[in-house]
């Protein structure tokens, strides 16, 4: 499968573009139809938390999505551009302990616990460049994109 990238500005509004894009890109991809609804709603939380990251610390940057397939798997990575001294206390693990630490701190990382929950395989990282939240679900058949 191709990559595709998408970027949107940082308004809530989008977010709902974004999930409608990746559910049809998911689905093209091979993504079985009972997991659509897991893929949409973990990359409806991952862009949540970066429009209100950015809408905080970078309005004017936008958020950015890369969508890809190999090995059968379907992969979304949500990108954001905060600095990083204010991502400083993202979890960068979805480990338990660090979600039920984080649950004080805010909605954002309750969308973190509901991301680990939904999708298949999930890696955060936090970077100079800003936070990328990598998630990823078994794709059945080969990408017809």
């Amino acid at each position: 499968m191709s990559t595709v990238e998408l970027s949107f500005s940082a308004l809530p509004v989008h977010v709902r573009t974004a999930r409608l894009i990746v559910t049809a890109v998911a689905r093209r991809s091979g993504v079985a139809e009972p997991l659509l609804d897991e893929v949409r709603l973990a990359v409806g939380e991952a862009c949540s938390r970066a429009v209100e990251a950015h809408r905080l610390h970078c309005p004017d940057e936008p958020v950015r999505l890369e969508l890809s397939g190999a090995d059968r798997r379907f992969e979304v990575t949500v990108s954001d551009t905060v600095p990083e001294d204010a991502a400083a206390g993202l979890p960068t693990t979805p480990d338990a302990e660090e979600f039920e630490y984080a649950l004080g701190e805010g909605t954002a990382e309750l969308g973190l616990a509901v991301i680990a929950g939904l999708a298949d395989d999930v890696e955060i990282a936090a970077t100079p460049k800003g936070v990328q939240i990598r998630m990823s679900w078994p794709a059945e058949a080969e990408a017809t994109i």
